[in-house]
């Protein structure tokens, strides 16, 4: 009974927390179109100093920056690709959550399927030469058997004569 407490408390925090978004109740829009604009654009939007998160979640003071500036663009007019375009040009393609596919860009994106196919010839290569190792050696006949004994027999010295002759 306890565990089923528990597990219900659990899925009810759960079911309750909202995601946590960093934009501060200044920086929100009065226009409920525009604000939704500059949240889609915040998603899309790296932050400088996170890294791996957007703007939208991040509280650095950059990405507090960089909200800003994406609300000022908005309330002047421009578009979502304007903005864009204006935060690429003034600090480069990184502040893009998904970089475009372009230029130096092509070798980010093609990388990780060029490792895939080289590490699959290496791969096919191991595959084929173990595929060709020898055939085991056949047991020594009887007759054969016997040579060798003899010539272990003999010593170092005898050797080198009978080994020739096998």
């Amino acid at each position: 009974m306890k565990r089923l407490r528990l597990l219900l408390a659990v899925l009810m925090l759960g079911l309750f927390t909202a995601p946590l978004h960093a934009v501060q109740p200044d920086e929100v829009l009065p226009d409920a179109a525009q604000e939704a604009r500059a949240r889609a654009l915040s998603q899309e939007l790296r932050c400088m100093v996170c890294q791996n998160q957007s703007i939208d979640d991040s509280d650095a003071p950059l990405a507090r920056d960089l909200r800003l500036l994406v609300r000022e663009r908005i309330k002047a007019g421009d578009s979502d690709r304007e903005v864009l375009d204006f935060l690429v040009a003034r600090y480069g393609e990184f502040v893009l959550m998904r970089p475009t596919l372009h230029g130096a860009n092509i070798l980010l994106w093609l990388a990780p399927f060029a490792v895939l196919a080289v590490g699959g010839v290496g791969l096919l290569i191991a595959w084929r030469r173990r595929r060709r190792r020898p055939a085991p050696v056949a047991p020594l006949s009887a007759e054969e058997e016997e040579k060798l004994r003899r010539v272990l027999s003999q010593g170092e010295a005898g050797a080198a004569g009978d080994l020739t002759k096998l």
